[in-house]
Parts: C-alpha cells; sequence; structure tokens
C-alpha cells in the first residue's frame, strides 16, 4: 500500500512514525512533512490547496490517506478525495464542523443531550459587553472558529472578558464568540476511532495547555500530554454512552457520516463529565503519548474507518 500522512508537526511525525509498523505499508508520503519525517517517508511539496493534492494522490496511486491538522478538514480534503474515490481517514467538511464552528458544536450538543456548559454565542461586541456585566466572572470566552487551540480565555475578572471579547469581535470582518460557564474539575481527553456507527474509545489522555508552570499563563496548542490518564472505568463508560455516542448518532440522523478520529475534551466535574470542545482529529500533543502505546496496526483500523467496517475491530495496548 502507499500511505500519505498530512500536516508537518508532531502529530503527524507520530501518526507517520506508527503507520510506518504496519505489514501493509509499501511506501510512505507526508505532505508537507518535515525534515524530521525525511528518513521515514517521501516529503511531497503542498501548498495547502486540497483539491491539487487530491489530485497529486489520484495520479500516485495514494491507496489510503490519514489527515493529522483541522484546517485541511474544515476546508473540505475528505470531501475531495472521496469524490476521487481515494480513500482518507478523516471527516467530512461538514462533520469536521465540530470544530470549525464551536456554536456549531454547542447547538448540536443542546439537541442531543450532550452534558456541556451553559453558554451564549455573540457577534455583536455591545452585547457581548452587556451579557458580561450581567453574569459576571469567572466565565470562559472562545472563539468559534478554527485557534489552533489558543482561542480560549478563563477571565476571572471582568477586565480580562471584556478585552478578549473586544480582541476577538473588534476586527474588521467581525467574528463569533462564544461565552460559556466556568467549569470546575480536573480536564482530559478521550479520543475514539468511529466509522459513524461503531464507536472505539483509545485510552484517556490529558494535555497541559497552559504556557507557564502552575498552570499560569496563555493557553497554548499544547505544552505536552500524558497517557493513559487514570480515568475511572465507571467514568469512560459515561463518556462514551453520554457524549460520544450521541455526538456520532445525532449527526447521523442530521444526514452528516462521520468517519475518523473524535476528540472530546472534558472537564471532569461532580456531577460528571461535561464537554469543554470537540475535535475533529487526534490531538497534538495526544497522539504523540497515546501511539507509542498502541500495539494494534493503525493503518489496519484506519482503512477499516474509512471504509465503513470498524466493527469487530479490538484495540491492543
Amino acid at each position: 500500500m502507499k500511505v500519505l500522512v498530512v500536516g508537518s508537526g508532531g502529530r503527524e511525525h507520530a501518526l507517520l512514525w506508527k503507520a510506518a509498523q504496519s505489514p501493509l505499508v509499501d511506501r510512505l508520503y507526508a505532505a508537507p512533512g518535515n525534515a524530521g519525517m525525511a528518513p521515514l517517508a517521501e516529503l511531497v511539496p503542498w501548498n495547502g490547496d486540497v483539491e491539487a493534492l487530491a489530485d497529486w494522490a489520484l495520479g500516485e496511486g495514494i491507496d489510503l490517506t490519514l489527515v493529522g491538522p483541522e484546517a485541511p478538514l474544515v476546508e473540505g480534503i475528505a470531501d475531495a478525495f472521496q469524490k476521487r474515490g481515494l480513500l482518507i481517514f478523516g471527516p467530512t467538511q461538514k462533520a469536521a464542523m465540530i470544530e470549525g464552528s464551536k456554536a456549531f458544536a454547542k447547538g448540536l450538543m443542546e439537541r442531543y443531550g450532550i452534558p456541556t456548559a451553559r453558554y451564549r454565542v455573540f457577534q455583536d461586541p455591545i452585547l457581548a459587553l452587556e451579557y458580561l456585566e450581567e453574569v459576571g466572572v469567572p466565565i470562559v470566552i472562545k472563539d468559534s472558529g478554527l485557534a489552533a487551540g489558543k482561542g480560549v480565555t478563563v477571565a476571572f475578572d471582568l477586565h480580562t472578558a471584556k478585552q478578549a471579547v473586544s480582541n476577538l469581535l473588534s476586527g474588521p470582518e467581525g467574528g463569533e464568540v462564544v461565552m460559556e460557564e466556568y467549569l470546575e474539575g480536573e480536564e482530559a481527553t478521550v479520543l475514539a476511532l468511529t466509522d459513524g456507527e461503531t464507536i472505539l474509545p483509545l485510552l484517556p489522555s490529558q494535555d497541559h495547555k497552559r504556557l507557564l508552570d502552575g498552570d499560569q499563563g496563555p493557553m497554548t496548542g499544547g505544552m505536552g500530554a500524558v497517557a493513559p490518564y487514570p480515568m475511572d472505568a465507571a467514568i469512560l463508560r459515561r463518556v462514551e454512552e453520554e457524549i460520544l455516542k450521541p455526538l456520532i448518532q445525532g449527526l447521523r440522523a442530521e444526514g452528516v457520516v462521520y468517519r475518523g478520529v473524535v476528540y472530546a475534551g472534558l472537564m471532569l466535574t461532580r456531577e460528571g463529565p461535561k464537554v469543554l470542545e470537540f475535535n475533529a482529529r487526534f490531538g497534538d500533543p495526544e497522539a504523540q503519548a497515546l501511539l507509542p502505546l498502541l500495539q494494534s496496526d493503525l493503518v489496519e483500523l484506519a482503512l477499516r474507518v474509512a471504509e465503513g467496517r470498524l466493527k469487530g475491530a479490538e484495540l491492543s495496548w
């Protein structure tokens, strides 16, 4: 098999490293990749145009593509590949909206009873600031669109909250913010493989987003991660039954078949697990902690996901 990995970061290096261990793989490619991936794969120059990459993959006879980052998914890379009859591990543009729009994701959670923080969505900065005065702090302010893990402000004073709203909504093109109640508890991540019907959770993990020691400083895309996170089995069952299944089934009910990996960022509150965010891909850095623990063949699993036959698959760690 010829396998292509899309992306150029640590997450994609981990995917490539794991794919290289599969007996199914004859040749590996990375687009655009990085210098550290060169010993494992042929690097393919790529400027981010998903249609151009799909054309190249068709011409090269790529058998399976694994997508790492969120931006190509939100831009519709899976749709472009599927249109050409190519197998791809990653959700379609509509399915990737769970990450592409936090407002969309919150609405989906509300419709299907998925536990999450109470929220409001604003495009008007005046209305947003009036709401801030009404509800007070602490409060969580999120850029509704893609922000590479950096679009969240946890505000414990009104000045910080107002500044965050102004930064997100004051641009010439406007914007959209999601304002959420502040949840207390321990953060954890549960990723799961799914073909739109079967859901196969991976080991729980935990990433650390704050720039500085002691949970201080601004949010980042991730300063590091640990896996497995010691999540109680009963809690993990609740995550699957109350969060993952309603998400995938809810999307299917709305005509969207989700195939790929879904990322549930959770707060483990006193009332149980609640969703902080959904992502449409492997987390970075979580993938770098999880994939070295996975004994199962990643390429075989990805094939089963892309072909809609995940049922019966098992994971070995």
